[in-house]
């Protein structure tokens, strides 16, 4: 059996490449589709669940198809961001291993699989939605691939970005389901992304603190300061918020046995609190890690959705 050809100076030739067969290709693209990150686009069901129409017979039948849209979309531009980083991903000791980088996924097809659900998923959504939520979804899409491109090298509006994506999830459900949005609702969930998103790259700048190889593009140019800054404005941003939502009726008379949503406001702002134990240590990376391995936190905030469900349903 012959070896590898020997190059010049006696180190023996890397092998090309394999190419993937159909199994190895199509597992390499779900996992470049990130299919971990999915668990936050279960935040289109955040407006329908405020107003108390998560269970309603449209929430079920629609709720279920702008989650996989949005899946779709959120998929596309990991694909298009994995095969414009390739290059750069293969240097570092982690990210070599993602398919595309590591040769599991051909840059192209990452390329076309990424370009298609971009344009695929917004047009399903004009024929299967709402006008309007076609438009969120294209507007998502444009912005994230914007980002890929461009944006995640531009100071500041790099975390408004990635703040903003989250917030249109969130809106979303509400659009599709033809819920008013209210202007607490939005600047709560704003802020709460701010302040996770905040929280993540502080994380990873406290890590980070004293080596080389930074993660991300604009990591270094960021201060630790800055950073600790940023998420605890929007923290606080994010109970104002919260608590002014849940102060205001809008003219409708409690009817429930206790002021649920106002009371809903404890558990909200203890897990702010408890979060931002996370933040302060530099140890808060993805927000579901943090809320689903710190036992006390989930507690909190199961103990606040049933005290907002109570609030919703009028107990």
């Amino acid at each position: 059996m012959v070896g590898p050809r020997a190059r010049p100076g006696g180190a023996p030739r890397p092998a090309p490449p394999r190419r993937p067969g159909p199994g190895a290709l199509l597992a390499g693209l779900v996992r470049t589709a990130r299919p971990r990150q999915w668990v936050k686009n279960v935040l289109v069901v955040a407006a329908p669940a405020a107003a108390g129409q998560l269970f309603t017979t449209a929430a079920l039948t629609r709720l279920p198809l702008v989650l996989l849209l949005f899946t779709a979309c959120s998929a596309a531009v990991y694909l298009v961001n994995d095969a414009r980083d390739a290059e750069s991903d293969r240097a570092h000791p982690v990210k070599r291993h993602r398919p595309v980088a590591a040769g599991q996924v051909p840059v192209p097809v990452a390329y076309a699989a990424g370009c298609a659900l971009a344009v695929l998923a917004p047009l399903a959504a004009v024929l299967l939605c709402p006008p309007l939520t076609a438009a969120v979804l294209a507007a998502y899409v444009a912005m994230q691939l914007a980002y890929c491109l461009r944006l995640k090298r531009v100071l500041v509006v790099d975390l408004a970005v990635v703040a903003a994506g989250f917030l249109m999830r969130a809106m979303t459900g509400g659009i599709a389901m033809d819920i008013p949005l209210s202007r607490w609702f939005l600047i709560t969930t704003g802020f709460g992304a701010l302040f996770m998103v905040a929280a993540k790259r502080y994380s990873e700048a406290v890590e980070m603190a004293g080596r080389g190889g930074a993660t991300r593009a604009l990591l270094t140019e960021y201060t630790a300061g800055y950073l600790r800054f940023v998420w605890q404005l929007a923290a606080g941003g994010a109970v104002l918020g919260y608590c002014l939502w849940a102060l205001e009726t809008g003219g409708v008379p409690q009817t429930g046995l206790l002021p649920w949503r106002q009371l809903s406001m404890i558990a909200f702002i203890l897990g702010v609190l408890r979060y931002a134990v996370f933040a302060d240590r530099g140890t808060a990376g993805e927000p579901e890690d943090v809320v689903l391995r710190d036992r006390p936190l989930a507690v909190v905030a199961l103990v606040w959705a049933v005290l907002y469900g109570l609030a919703v349903t009028g107990w």
